[in-house]
């Protein structure tokens, strides 16, 4: 047993980088070509299966696949898809990973409905490779990527210059394909990635807690628009999130307007806690969609990640899966640096990826910590959704 039973096939999990965006400077980045998993998918997923991650997070890259309007070319997506049923890999599929294709407005009044008319069309496809139910991520980090075109990092649409627009316009994108799908396939699984964050105010001037707590909140309106708790009138509905994936990272505390939380410091909020504090506010099953880190903290990270994670266990959180991100190594998006953050390093010469060692024994020992809790608290082992 490689940990608690889930809804997944595997409670610990592996996702590909498969950002696809244009950078600020009109590049195109398409990371599942840079990191070479789109030549070595089968490998990839088959050592993943041989290491027990028997569900990952992998993606669609829309501006392959409708190269005009209305006219889809899923022969980059096919491949992907007969692997993971030949190889028995559960795989949560990224539909819109920030790119989109050229002919696109993602600042136009069209963009909830064409995204929709592509996400439909994608699970169509879905259903003729393999079947099955689809699992989907629609949307990923909506709330990054406002941020993301609010600073300029990335382009700015127009329409874009009011702070908050281009999260109402994705959440109504989101909401639009969600729809879609549950009206003409109920049964598909959908499920969230959004930022997990902590904001602390930089002295304890009630103006400043103020401010800092405002900031911190800002981290809600996605779900709740998405869930209908807020904003009704974009249509947001509870059915439309099965799962409230998070995702966690180092440098996921700071200080408002100013540098990242160390970790031990007074100001470092616990994990466990922002857990708890989500799964009170939406009372669904939750899972961490996105963690992890680089270089020799990777270890150390999963181990803190999980100690926490027992923790709001414990206390009573749903939490369906831990998902390590990036699970292999990958080159920066600004400046294509190499950043060792996973669990497996860029393709050898075999078409294989080497293991690092460290992580591996760690996530060994935290399968085997995890499989003894459950064992032990048979009265948390959930339903499927």
């Amino acid at each position: 047993m490689h940990g608690p039973e889930t809804i997944f096939a595997s409670f610990f999990q592996g996702g590909f980088e498969c950002s696809s965006h244009r950078r600020r400077d009109g590049v195109r980045l398409d990371l599942l070509r840079a990191t070479g998993h789109d030549r070595h998918v089968a490998s990839d997923y088959r050592q993943l299966r041989d290491l027990g991650l028997r569900t990952i997070r992998d993606g669609v890259r829309w501006h392959l696949i409708e190269k005009s309007p209305g006219r889809y070319d899923w022969s980059s997506w096919t491949p992907a898809l007969e692997a993971g049923a030949d190889i028995g890999m559960e795989v949560i599929w990224d539909l819109f990973h920030y790119g989109s294709p050229d002919h696109v407005d993602q600042g136009g009044e069209d963009f909830p409905r064409r995204f929709a008319d592509f996400a439909l069309a994608a699970v169509e496809h879905h259903q003729q490779v393999v079947g099955g139910r689809p699992m989907l991520c629609l949307v990923n980090e909506m709330s990054f990527m406002a941020w993301a075109v609010e600073v300029n990092y990335f382009p700015r649409p127009a329409g874009a210059e009011r702070k908050g627009w281009f999260k109402e316009q994705l959440a109504r994108t989101a909401i639009a394909a969600a729809a879609a799908i549950r009206a003409d396939y109920p049964d598909a699984l959908l499920v969230w990635a959004e930022p997990l964050v902590h904001v602390a105010p930089r002295d304890h001037r009630r103006k400043s807690i103020e401010a800092a707590e405002r900031e911190r909140q800002g981290q809600f309106e996605a779900y709740d628009w998405l869930t209908g708790r807020a904003r009704p009138e974009l249509g947001g509905d509870p059915s439309f999130a099965d799962l409230i994936g998070l995702n966690y990272y180092p440098h996921n505390q700071w200080y408002l307007d100013g540098p990242t939380i160390p970790m031990g410091h007074h100001e470092y909020r616990s994990l466990a806690d922002m857990l708890i504090e989500v799964s009170e506010r939406y009372d669904k099953p939750l899972f961490l969609a996105e963690t992890g880190a680089e270089g020799s903290g990777r270890a150390a990270w999963l181990h803190h990640v999980c100690a926490e994670a027992r923790e709001a266990m414990e206390r009573g959180a749903d939490l369906q899966g831990i998902c390590w991100f990036p699970i292999t190594a990958y080159p920066g998006w600004d400046n294509s640096r190499h950043a060792e953050a996973g669990l497996l390093s860029t393709v050898m010469a075999d078409g294989r990826r080497q293991v690092d060692a460290r992580l591996l024994a760690e996530l060994r020992e935290q399968q085997e910590r995890f499989a003894a809790w459950a064992t032990r608290k048979p009265e948390r082992v959930l339903e499927a959704v």
